[in-house]
């Protein structure tokens, strides 16, 4: 799987970050290019898939906009989530062949990734029964989000790990992936450390790389 490691390119912005997703999934359903992983910062966004509940966006658009953080509507699964800066939002460009057209199986494999990453860190996390994605141990906390699309069997969209604390004010403008009294918590806090963006990709994407070919 080729890593695209965007993260030393600064902050992206959210409409620049799906184009580049865009071209590389029409490549990818071409035969063009082999399996690969984007590794973005974003600028401060709120997103929400198609069937998100917008009394889970806590303020106006107005308010929003003063704070920077720009409003987009996906294509996605999932409901309203922010990504910005501190966060390190991975999307998977990953062709399911036969044998592999399993998306419960192909979300276990992004969270796995994530649960061994921070294991790596000191930090045990794990899955809950009630949502997607990485949490505490005991379902409190909320440590990464997972929401994906597939065309023609090829992944896009990923996932959304919280490496610092910088993303918690934008967490705080929702209500995350529809989940109510949630804590947002970050890799660094859980590990008691600063972690740095490139240091925790470099371990995601190990694991993928991984798990990826067995999914």
């Amino acid at each position: 799987m080729e890593i695209i490691n965007l993260l030393s390119e600064g902050l992206i912005g959210y409409h620049e970050g799906w184009e580049r997703q865009r071209a590389r999934v029409a490549m990818r359903i071409a035969d063009e290019v082999p399996d690969g992983l984007l590794l973005v910062e974003h600028a401060s966004v709120v997103t929400y898939g198609k069937t998100a509940k917008p009394e889970f966006r806590l303020l106006s658009e107005a308010e929003y906009a003063a704070r920077g953080i720009e409003l987009v509507a996906t294509d996605r699964g999932g409901d309203v989530t922010y990504h910005g800066p501190g966060q390190l939002t991975g999307y998977p460009i990953v062709h399911l062949g036969e044998g592999r057209r399993d998306l419960h199986k192909y979300v276990w494999t992004l969270e796995e990734a994530i649960i061994r990453a921070a294991a790596d860190f000191g930090v045990a996390v794990g899955r809950v029964d009630f949502h997607a994605g990485v949490w505490t141990e005991d379902g409190t906390g909320y440590l990464a989000a997972i929401g994906v699309r597939v065309q023609r069997w090829v992944t896009h969209h990923g996932f959304g790990l919280n490496v610092d604390s910088r993303v918690q004010a934008g967490f705080e403008t929702i209500v995350p992936c529809g989940q109510a009294g949630k804590r947002v918590v970050s890799l660094s806090e859980l590990a008691g450390t600063e972690l740095s963006l490139e240091e925790v990709g470099e371990a995601v994407s190990r694991y993928l790389c991984q798990y990826l070919k067995f999914v």
